[in-house]
């Protein structure tokens, strides 16, 4: 058995795993549309998504880390395996996600695996019903919010372009796209980053290194740059999916979804309801394509998507189980 601090930095290794396959899988999101539209090269667009990532992680608070942190599973009657168990379902399930280019939700993996492992050692007493209710917020805000933001800005936009010149406005929507994509990125360092930020210091809590539940700022810092480095390392296929699969995107289109996403991750944010940001720019794009016509949106991709998503639950749910029963033998 390992002593305390071992065991306590083995736990923080995997939760800066996780908070990597989060860069890698859930972040690339951001910047899909405005490297698919041609507005900006795939290195450059990673690398501003890297950027406004980390800013976003400090600059956006601590609102959803806490609700992670405290919200999901009782602090008090679960240990470091659950923890690590937990983060150790969506790193697995996050890294072969990734590999396969499907979009997932990396909120709703970690909060899936920590419950199943909450579960699996202390019995179902040890889950919060406060923060599963901004779970369910979370749900409603990614893909109700969404889709309905993307449908109305672009109709809006088309509304008011009517009798605009298309290359006046692929030339502005092409300037105007960077700002919108750095915008979705600052939002999601600003929601994401979070979530693994609470479960790092929920892990020096329970590891002794900290008195009391207190996000410190080398803490924010650490986390927001492993993201932004798994940001930068990888993602295309994730990218490819989004950015070229769903719909067929001009400048104007991705300009519209990124953001209707990030206003609806913004607000989710400042309420302190962790939301899955895969959900909201992919219910987006689906948005602003349905807006041209129903069938504009490639609907057999946008079900492989959402079947990722549903599977995303049960399978981080059972992971973080094992996990939990083996990392209980560990530990």
């Amino acid at each position: 058995m390992p002593d305390a601090p071992a065991a306590m930095f083995f736990v923080l290794f995997l939760v800066l795993a996780g908070e990597f396959v989060n860069g890698w899988n859930d972040a690339p999101n951001a910047i899909a549309t405005v490297i698919s539209t041609k507005v900006l090269a795939p290195v450059h667009a990673l690398l501003m998504a890297s950027v406004l990532n980390l800013l976003g992680v400090l600059l956006s608070g601590t609102a959803v880390a806490a609700t992670i942190g405290q919200g999901i599973v009782r602090p008090e009657a679960v240990g470091l395996p659950v923890v690590a168990a937990g983060v150790l379902s969506i790193a697995v399930w996050g890294a072969i996600a990734t590999i396969y280019g499907l979009p997932i939700s990396i909120s709703h993996g970690l909060v899936a695996g920590l419950a199943g492992a909450g579960v699996a050692a202390a019995g179902t007493k040890v889950l919060l019903w406060s923060g599963w209710q901004k779970i369910i917020i979370g749900l409603s805000f990614s893909t109700l919010l969404g889709f309905a933001l993307a449908l109305l800005a672009m109709a809006a936009l088309y509304w008011t372009l009517r009798h605009a010149r298309p290359a006046v406005v692929r030339g502005l929507f092409g300037r105007l796209q960077i700002l919108s994509a750095a915008f979705m990125a600052f939002s999601h360092g600003g929601n994401d980053g979070q979530k693994f930020m609470g479960v790092f210091t929920l892990a020096l809590v329970l590891g002794g290194a900290l008195p009391r539940f207190e996000v410190p700022l080398w803490v924010i810092f650490l986390c927001g740059t492993v993201m932004a480095t798994g940001t930068f390392l990888g993602g295309r296929r994730v990218i490819r999916t989004m950015g070229y699969s769903l719909t067929k995107l001009e400048p104007i289109n991705g300009f519209a979804a990124e953001t209707s996403a990030a206003s609806a991750i913004q607000i989710a944010s400042h309420m302190g309801v962790p939301l899955s940001t895969t959900h909201t720019i992919n219910m987006a794009i689906m948005g602003v394509g349905a807006t041209r016509r129903f069938s504009a949106v490639r609907w057999g991709v946008g079900r492989n998507i959402v079947t990722a998503w549903l599977l995303t639950f049960p399978i981080c749910a059972a992971l973080g189980a094992v996990f939990a029963l083996l990392f209980r033998l560990i530990f």
